[in-house]
C-alpha cells in the first residue's frame, strides 16, 4: 500500500504543470461544465468590451469606425484633467461616497444585528420583508416620494412646518442639503437589502458559543461584542474593500433625477459628465476616458486597501 502511494506521488511529481492541469480538468470535468455559463458571461460582458478602452486614445469617429479613427494618445486625459469641472466633479464624487461610507455602510450591520436578536421567527420574517421592500423600488419612485415629501409647494414636510408657523425650507434647491438627501435615500432604499449578507454570516456562528457565553453570565451585548461581531468581521472587511473600490462611482440614475439647475455645483459628478459630454455631445472618446479613469482609481483603492488589511493581520479579498 505504501509502495503504491509512493509510486503515485512520484508519477504526479514527474508530470508537467500542463499535464497536471489537464488531469485536474478531466477529474473535475462536471464542475467545469457547470462553470461554463459564468465563464461565457465574463468573456462576453467583461473582457471582450475591454477592446473599447482603446477609444480613449483615439479621436473616435463613428463614420471612420474603430480602426479608422485617428490616434491622439493621451490628449483626452489631458483635456479631462485640465477641465475646469474636473476638481468639482472629483470633490462631489468623493464627498457623496464618503457620506455613504460613513453613514450607509455601518447601517446594514447594525440592522442585521438587531434582526438577529429577534427571537420570534414570524415577527423576524415580517420585519425582514419590510426592510427588503424599498430595494425593489426604482429610483424614479424614490425621487418622486422625496419630491412629495420635501418640495416647497406640495411637500408634506413643508406643509407641517407652515402649519406650526415656520418658514418653508427649500430642501430640493439648496446645495447644502443635496449630499445629505442622496445619502438618506440610499440608506432608506438599500440598508435592508444589505443585511442579507451579514445575516447569512451570523447564521454560520456556532450556537454552542452563545450557550457557553450564557453559562458564563455574559449579557446579550457581551455576546454580540465578543461572538457575533468577530464572526462577521471577515465579511465586513471584504465588503469594505469592495466598497472602497467604488469610490469613483455614484449612482447615475439617482443623481440625474435629483439634480436641477440650482444644485449643479454639488451634483456634477463623473457619471453625469459622461452622459452630458459623452452621449449628448457625442464625444464618445471623452466618455470612455472618464470610465477608464474611474476604473484605474477603483483598482488602486482596492489594491491599497487590501494591502493595508493584510498588513494588520486580517484576510483580504486575495
Amino acid at each position: 500500500m505504501k509502495m503504491s502511494l509512493a509510486m503515485s506521488n512520484r508519477s504526479n511529481a514527474e508530470k508537467t504543470p500542463f499535464r497536471r492541469l489537464v488531469d485536474s480538468i478531466i477529474k473535475h470535468r462536471w464542475l467545469y461544465v457547470l462553470a461554463i455559463p459564468g465563464f461565457l458571461y465574463l468573456i462576453v460582458f467583461k473582457y471582450f468590451p475591454m477592446w473599447g478602452l482603446m477609444i480613449a486614445f483615439k479621436e473616435y469617429n463613428p463614420y471612420a469606425g474603430f480602426w479608422g479613427s485617428q490616434w491622439v494618445g493621451f490628449e483626452h486625459f489631458k483635456e479631462l484633467f485640465e477641465s475646469r469641472n474636473f476638481y468639482i466633479m472629483l470633490r462631489n464624487t468623493l464627498a457623496i461616497n464618503i457620506f455613504g461610507l460613513v453613514f450607509m455602510f455601518p447601517l446594514p450591520i447594525l440592522l442585521a444585528l438587531m434582526l438577529n436578536e429577534v427571537r420570534h421567527e414570524a415577527f423576524k420574517r415580517i420585519n425582514q420583508s419590510i426592510v427588503y421592500l424599498p430595494h425593489f423600488l426604482s429610483w424614479v419612485v424614490v425621487v418622486s416620494m422625496t419630491f412629495f415629501l420635501l418640495s416647497t409647494d406640495v411637500g408634506i414636510v413643508n406643509k407641517l412646518i407652515s402649519e406650526f408657523g415656520g418658514e418653508t425650507v427649500t430642501f430640493l434647491s439648496e446645495p447644502k442639503y443635496f449630499w445629505a438627501l442622496l445619502t438618506a435615500q440610499n440608506m432608506w432604499k438599500e440598508a435592508g437589502w444589505g443585511t442579507i449578507i451579514f445575516l447569512a454570516a451570523m447564521a454560520g456562528v456556532d450556537p454552542q458559543r452563545y450557550e457557553a457565553a450564557v453559562v458564563d453570565g455574559a449579557s446579550r451585548w457581551r455576546q454580540i461584542w465578543h461572538i457575533t461581531l468577530p464572526a462577521i468581521r471577515p465579511t465586513i472587511i471584504i465588503l469594505l474593500i469592495l466598497r472602497l473600490g467604488q469610490m469613483a462611482d455614484v449612482g447615475f440614475e439617482q443623481v440625474i433625477l435629483m439634480t436641477n439647475p440650482l444644485v449643479t455645483s454639488v451634483s456634477e459628478v463623473f457619471d453625469t459628465y459622461v452622459y452630458s459630454v459623452g452621449i449628448l455631445q457625442g464625444k464618445i472618446s471623452i466618455g470612455i476616458t472618464v470610465g477608464m479613469f474611474k476604473g484605474v482609481v477603483g483598482l488602486i483603492l482596492v489594491v491599497l486597501s487590501n494591502y493595508i488589511v493584510k498588513k494588520i493581520g486580517q484576510e483580504g479579498i486575495y
